[in-house]
């Protein structure tokens, strides 16, 4: 199973807090994650997690490229924090 999880302005675009997929065995990696994603959702989804700024994490450590993913892993997709 993958947890699948959106936060802040990425969640309302979406409608969407979180999901639970069952694995499979192509979802190797994240960027099969995100297709599968947009393939189900839909232009809107594709849209959204295209965005140059959208960030990713894996078990709650953010990441960039490609990583590979594993049954039981927890995904999230974030705009970045800004603060003051």
């Amino acid at each position: 199973m993958l947890t699948v999880r959106f936060f802040a302005r990425l969640r309302e675009t979406l409608d969407c807090a979180a999901l639970q997929l069952p694995w499979q065995e192509d979802l190797t990696d994240l960027r099969a994650l995100e297709a599968l994603l947009c393939e189900r959702g839909g232009e809107t989804w594709r849209q959204a997690l295209a965005e140059d700024n959208v960030l990713r994490a894996v078990n709650q450590v953010v990441v960039n490229g490609n990583p590979s993913l594993r049954d039981g892993d927890e995904v999230a997709f974030f705009p970045p924090v800004t603060g003051g």
